[in-house]
C-alpha cells in the first residue's frame, strides 16, 4: 500500500496539490494510480484544496490523530522548525503518510515541499 502524506498552507488550491503529488510521485517512479490514499493532521482535515484532491483522485483522505502521528514522527526523515512550531511534528506530511500506512511502513525519500505544499511517499512494510 502507498499513501501520499499532505500539507499545505491555507486555501492552498487542489491543482497545486495535484501538482506537487505529481512531482513526488514521478520522481519515485509511481503514478497517481498507484496511491491507496491521502493523509494529513487533524488541523488540516478540511483544507479545501486537499478535500478536493482526494474527490479528484477518487480514493480517501485519511486524518491519523495525534497519537499514531506523534508515533509515527519518529521514523521520518525531516526536522522543520515551522512545522514543529505548527504541529508539534518534525514533519507533518512523513508523520502523516507513515501513521496512515501503518506501523511497518518507511517513506521513500524525504518530503518535497513545492508551492505552499509538502508531500510525502510511504509504503506498508510489506511492500519491501
Amino acid at each position: 500500500m502507498m499513501v501520499a502524506g499532505l500539507g499545505c498552507t491555507q486555501n492552498t488550491r487542489a491543482m497545486a496539490v495535484l501538482a506537487t503529488l505529481d512531482a513526488v510521485l514521478e520522481a519515485q517512479g509511481f503514478a497517481r494510480d498507484d496511491l491507496a490514499m491521502l493523509a494529513t493532521v487533524p488541523a488540516k482535515k478540511d483544507e479545501p484544496g486537499l478535500v478536493e484532491a482526494a474527490e479528484i483522485l477518487g480514493i480517501p483522505l485519511a486524518v491519523p490523530d495525534d497519537t499514531q502521528l506523534k508515533a509515527a514522527d519518529s521514523r521520518g526523515l525531516t526536522r522543520s522548525e515551522a512545522s514543529l512550531a505548527a504541529t508539534g511534528l518534525g514533519s507533518a506530511s512523513e508523520a502523516a503518510a507513515l501513521a496512515a500506512c501503518g506501523t511497518q511502513a518507511r517513506l521513500l525519500a524525504p518530503r518535497l515541499v513545492q508551492d505552499g505544499v509538502t508531500c510525502a511517499l510511504a509504503v506498508s512494510g510489506d511492500d519491501e
